[in-house]
């Protein structure tokens, strides 16, 4: 068991600290924890990653203990998250395979990219209007607005990707969420997913 969380904390260390050297956002918010003395690690809500094969992706992190707890669909793409206690969500998606998945921006993204690097890190905070405001006075841009209800289960926001030879890489996400609420609200996934599309 301690082999098997030392090899998953050693994954999760690798593949964030990948993702923060490469996204300004999450760079410029990792400098602010650092200030405090918290740190970026222990504020990570869920990590995703994208994917032509959700149960291929997913191995290595279910190989070290992450288990499957639910699967959410859309109009073009489909995702899986898996959990392990003590360790962020792990929200693995994919287009569909079939004629549904044509549209989907997924496909693009993993094969410029792979599938082995967070698409985004999403951090639990506290009040979202604040913590926008506060990345926003340290040069964090933001895509679109918050989605979801002021007091509701779940608010997020995207910041405005990250961009390599002219395409949308990474994102940082900003989640705030109430009355112990753990989970994805479809409706919200899918227009953030819409908030960092190619423009």
């Amino acid at each position: 068991m301690n082999d098997q969380a030392t090899a998953l904390d050693t994954l999760m260390e690798r593949m964030v600290a990948e993702y923060v050297a490469r996204n300004q956002a999450a760079g410029v918010l990792k400098a602010m924890l650092d200030e405090t003395g918290v740190g970026f690690w222990p504020v990570i809500d869920h990590v995703t990653i994208r994917t032509h094969d959700i149960d291929r992706g997913a191995e290595p992190f279910v190989a070290l203990g992450y288990g499957y707890d639910e699967t959410l669909q859309y109009d073009d793409w489909y995702a899986k998250v898996y959990r392990k206690p003590g360790y962020p969500g792990l929200f693995v998606d994919q287009a569909y395979p079939d004629e549904r998945g044509k549209t989907s921006i997924i496909p693009g993204w993993v094969n410029k990219y792979g599938d082995k690097v967070f698409h985004h890190v999403a951090v639990r905070v506290e009040d979202i209007e604040q913590a926008v405001a506060r990345l926003k006075q340290n040069g964090v841009v933001f895509a679109g607005n918050i989605v979801g209800e002021p007091g509701g289960h779940l608010r997020q926001i995207f910041s405005s990707p990250e961009m390599v030879d002219g395409q949308p890489f990474t994102v940082l996400e900003l989640a705030e969420r109430h009355r112990g609420y753990l989970g994805f609200l479809p409706p919200q996934a899918d227009s953030l997913m819409k908030s960092s599309a190619p423009r």
